[in-house]
């Protein structure tokens, strides 16, 4: 136990120190050949404020109806109770404010952490809401497929990003393919008997019960899509908040390499990296000068963060968590321990209240 503990530490602290290295490596690049901040401070003094707010409206609708698209999962991995849809939308605006104010991916945990706090105790249930986020997150990939098509159709992309979206199409459809022979419907797997690591997968695998539903996966599909959709209007409109008028393909492109920029979330938002993969294609299609594109990169991610950072924070106070218990969300197989812990204490007291 004590080796597993220091491997740990030291797991977390190698991790803290690339992404310390990774980000001042990127400052320093970007202070040495980026452009001025007097520039981009100008780009700053010509925003269009109803502009912005339409823009977060967008992205508030777009966090809704993806939330929904979980919801849908959910509702096909596990028998009733289910969880409600404001607090599948409370467990979902924790995650987002986790994801980007926390390095990693830790707000897949919290969004887990904050239903099994609500819902009924039942076995396996973290395991399962964690192939439910798995679940979720492989339904991105119809979305991106055909933004990825709309973008080759109508607009430019640099070379160095075709690469980079081979790779995640093709690591997303494996993934998919997997997720898809794994998938089992609730209850088609006898637990009694299993051991814990066992248990946990099974209860995963129900967790991606949603492949094997077709009615379901399309519903999940059709509100991922349609979030996917505001978040390019979204992006669209905060181009016309800075002055940038460029059609809609561009808008398509930035959005697009704003996620590429993102998949690896080496430290909090990436920022400075999403700021170059937006303000690049921009210059080089759409002849945006490289400092208003750095700026409206800045503006950009500050709108979406606003949605985040926002409503997160608002449904963190609601559920009564803090930043510190996000750093340390259990993983399936800590929970599962936990729980039985928690059922072999209490066979001890339903013996001597029965008897």
């Amino acid at each position: 136990m004590r080796l597993r503990l220091i491997a740990l530490a030291r797991s977390k602290a190698a991790r803290i120190v690339f992404s310390l290295g990774a980000m001042c490596i990127v400052g320093f690049l970007f202070w040495w050949k980026g452009p001025s901040l007097t520039a981009i401070g100008d780009a700053f003094t010509q925003v269009r404020w109803e502009w912005v707010a339409i823009a977060i409206a967008l992205n508030l609708a777009s966090v809704v109806v993806r939330a929904l698209a979980w919801r849908t999962v959910i509702r096909q991995a596990m028998a009733p109770p289910h969880p409600s849809s404001m607090l599948v939308f409370s467990a979902f605006s924790v995650g987002l404010f986790a994801n980007a104010v926390l390095p990693g991916r830790i707000g897949e945990l919290a969004r887990v952490a904050v239903l099994t706090r609500k819902m009924p105790r039942r076995r396996g249930l973290w395991a399962t809401l964690v192939g439910t986020v798995f679940a979720h997150r492989l339904f991105d990939l119809v979305p991106v497929v055909i933004l990825i098509l709309y973008v080759v159709r109508t607009a430019k992309i640099p070379a160095w990003a075709i690469t980079s979206l081979l790779l995640f199409v093709g690591v997303g459809a494996a993934l998919f393919t997997f997720a898809f022979a794994s998938a089992r419907r609730p209850y088609s797997t006898r637990l009694d008997g299993l051991g814990a690591a066992r248990r946990i997968v099974t209860m995963a695998r129900q967790g991606l019960a949603v492949m094997r539903t077709p009615l379901g996966a399309m519903l999940a599909i059709l509100f991922q899509v349609s979030g996917w959709v505001f978040q390019l209007f979204a992006v669209w409109t905060a181009m016309r908040a800075f002055d940038i008028h460029a059609p809609l393909p561009a808008a398509a492109v930035v959005l697009l390499l704003m996620n590429v920029a993102t998949v690896f979330p080496l430290w909090p938002g990436n920022v400075g990296l999403v700021q170059v993969a937006i303000a690049t294609p921009l210059k080089a299609s759409y002849g945006v000068a490289y400092a208003h594109g750095v700026a409206f990169g800045f503006g950009l991610q500050a709108i979406e963060a606003s949605v985040g950072i926002g409503v997160g924070l608002l449904f963190l106070a609601r559920e009564g968590l803090s930043l510190a218990m996000l750093r340390v969300m259990p993983s399936a197989a800590q929970a599962e321990t936990s729980d039985e812990a928690e059922e072999a204490d209490d066979r001890p007291a339903r013996a001597r209240v029965s008897g």
